[in-house]
């Protein structure tokens, strides 16, 4: 608790009132990055009776979602590398709050398909560029606050089904928590706009010669796929699991997606002291054990509620400080640029594209079981592949993700 409390002071401290207005609103731009993330699960059965489609069918969203954040971490990447940031993140934030607007009024499968595209790609441009700015602000002491920005997307997904939940409660209509949900979004995008934008690592000429190696950029791009996948797909059907196997009601339901996202919200609060006393690298591990262990937990014991509840609030505590996590540990073998995060979140949603849409495709035909089993394998496979990467480091020089100290414009 003493380190958090250390971690605010710091936050508190920055010689930089500039540095300091730029990280509280990356802070809430990834408030609003989960509210909006965290909404598609626990409105999916509602928006297959707004469209008259079938599970199988619906949870192409997913799909068609993660193509979208792929084109925006594509293209935002570049984006941020060109472009003033903070009015590039600005403008991604007011799009997504349009965008969130229209979902509940969309009648057509295939319409909300192209809406859920385009807040993709909306969704890939903020995630991209709150986790480009923070480090060009931070530099080589951006860990602590790397960890503190995806906590807050983790505040923010946690808060989205509980309000969703709520208007649902208070209006019979799942689109009132939509609508919420966008405005929600306008104050911070507005902030945005006045900030001075941070001063990126490198400059434009600088980038040829700042590229990765290949084989280890490739091998990051698979593991980000595998977790963010992964993360994706049980944040998404949790809600549809429980359902579907009767151990909870849609209201219940609601209520374990908010525990998954809770939990996830302590993991990465405890993970802000964490990441300043133990190396990436170990962070890592145990986090991949501790979701596989709440996996393993509910695919053993499949008829219990308690296991349902402990088991989801157990892969929440492990999966949550996973991603930021290799997000430090990448930042000390590679310069970090916009077109480096960009490919990061490329693989992100790869993931989460191909994972909740293969869990859709089986989850009525094989039975619900499939999540965990699905789930539970490919986290075994990113162990295996951030094994080969560990192996990899070791044997090739560090790019430093800091420039030298003369090039930093803000302390």
């Amino acid at each position: 608790m003493n380190s958090f409390a250390s971690f605010w002071q710091r936050l508190r401290a920055l010689g930089d009132a500039r540095a300091l207005k730029q990280t509280v609103l990356y802070y809430a731009a990834f408030i609003a990055l989960g509210l909006t993330a965290a909404s598609l699960g626990p409105t999916l059965l509602g928006l297959a009776d707004q469209t008259g489609s079938q599970l199988s069918q619906i949870s192409f969203l997913f799909t068609t979602r993660a193509m979208g954040y792929l084109g925006g971490s594509f293209v935002g990447g570049r984006l941020y590398d060109r472009l003033p940031g903070n009015r590039t993140l600005a403008v991604a934030l007011l799009s997504a709050s349009a965008i969130l607007a229209l979902v509940p009024t969309t009648p057509t499968l295939w319409a909300l398909t192209v809406v859920m595209l385009a807040l993709g790609f909306a969704e890939g441009v903020i995630d991209v560029g709150g986790n480009t700015l923070i480090v060009w602000v931070h530099r080589e002491r951006v860990a602590p606050y790397m960890n503190g920005l995806h906590l807050f997307f983790a505040v923010g997904a946690f808060l989205s089904p509980l309000l969703i939940a709520q208007m649902i409660l208070w209006t019979g209509n799942f689109g009132a928590g939509y609508w919420l949900l966008a405005l929600l979004l306008i104050p911070v995008a507005l902030l945005l706009f006045p900030v001075p934008n941070p001063t990126p690592i490198i400059s434009r000429a600088e980038h040829a010669a700042a590229r990765p190696n290949p084989l280890l950029l490739g091998l990051f791009v698979v593991v980000f796929l595998l977790v963010a996948g992964t993360e994706n797909s049980f944040g998404g059907w949790i809600f549809t699991y429980a359902v579907k196997t009767n151990l909870a009601d849609e209201p219940t339901a609601a209520y374990l997606n908010a525990a998954f996202w809770g939990a996830f919200m302590l993991s990465r609060i405890a993970s802000i002291p964490i990441a300043a006393r133990v190396r990436p690298r170990v962070i890592v591990l145990a986090d991949l054990a501790l979701a596989l262990a709440g996996l393993f937990l509910m695919f053993a014991f499949p008829s219990t509620i308690w296991t349902l509840w402990l088991g989801t609030i157990l892969f929440g505590l492990g999966i949550a400080s996973a991603f930021p996590t290799l997000l430090n540990f990448a930042g000390r073998h590679m310069i970090i640029t916009g077109a480096v995060t960009g490919w990061f979140f490329v693989g992100a949603s790869l993931g989460g594209m191909i994972l909740p849409w293969l869990i859709g495709q089986y989850f009525e035909s094989i039975g619900p079981w499939f999540l965990l089993a699905l789930s539970f394998s490919m986290l075994v496979l990113a162990l295996g592949v951030f094994g080969v990467i560990l192996a990899l480091v070791r044997r090739t020089p560090t790019q430093s993700a800091a420039p030298p100290p003369q090039a930093e414009s803000v302390p």
